[in-house]
């Protein structure tokens, strides 16, 4: 019989057997082998790429989410203008040209038009009792507030002061004494806010509680004991008025003395 070579058939044999097979079994030609660590590579390198995918839409996504949450923010503290402590703040804004007419109404001595003057007052002082405590227990302080704040009180209390030195009711001079007081404090706290707040004393809001009451008697049309009586409540006003505005002007010299001191201390470690 013809016999195939053994070389031959151990060759054939032998290639079948080297050539790897994959999942069907059908062996892979040397043309189809994947060279050693080429899959790992390729796998490290589509696993880099979407690594980097993921972090550039996760930074794209984290600005947008960053802009929009500035925006937000943004809109918060615009929203947070109208809280109750500023709206009772635009009330008494409101309440001063009210006062006035009610006030300067059917001549300036009519009990009545003096009463209904007299409400507008006593509400504008209360709402300034109320509006900074909201302001400072619920976190509702904002810039809006803490500039038309003092504008709000000294208009009121100046508009009053005014009209009752306009109709006779009270000295020029006490009005020109209390203004002159609560206008200079206010440029003083400007001028020496680089250095630091002046803070509010006892005896400042146990002034303006004196004033409001002296004041809001006055507008009053009261005769006999109460006539006398609102006379040294306003003498007690203006008493507190001037010796509490001394006391801000010594608080102001320390506290610019101090800022100053410690600007030429820190100057002097600098250039050390």
């Amino acid at each position: 019989m013809t016999g195939v070579p053994a070389s031959a058939a151990g060759g054939s044999s032998g290639a079948r057997r080297s050539g790897p097979r994959g999942p069907s079994g059908a062996a892979h030609g040397p043309a189809e082998r994947t060279p050693p660590g080429g899959a790992a590579e390729r796998g490290a390198a589509e696993r880099g790429a979407t690594e980097q995918g993921a972090t550039e839409r996760g930074a794209t996504e984290g600005g947008v989410a960053g802009r929009g949450g500035k925006i937000a923010a943004a809109a918060v503290n615009q929203a947070s203008v109208w809280n109750v402590a500023n709206l009772l703040t635009m009330l008494r804004l409101l309440l001063v040209p009210a006062f006035v007419a009610l006030m300067l109404g059917n001549g300036g001595y009519d009990p009545a038009w003096r009463s209904f003057a007299w409400a507008a007052f006593a509400v504008a002082m209360i709402t300034d009792l109320f509006d900074g405590h909201l302001a400072r227990t619920y976190d509702l302080v904002t810039d809006f507030g803490k500039i038309a704040d003092p504008i709000a009180d000294k208009a009121i209390m100046g508009a009053a002061l005014i009209c009752l030195s306009a109709l006779g009711d009270l000295p020029w001079w006490v009005t020109a004494v209390i203004l002159g007081r609560e206008l200079g404090i206010t440029v003083l706290r400007f001028v020496v806010i680089r250095y630091g707040v002046i803070p509010a004393s006892r005896g400042g809001k146990l002034k303006t509680l004196t004033q409001g009451i002296a004041v809001g008697m006055y507008v009053l049309a009261l005769t006999g004991p109460l006539a006398t009586l609102r006379f040294w409540v306003m003498a007690a006003a203006v008493v507190l008025t001037v010796v509490t505005g001394l006391d801000y002007v010594k608080q102001a010299i320390v506290l610019r003395r101090q800022g100053i001191a410690e600007r030429r201390a820190a100057l002097k470690e600098t250039e050390a």
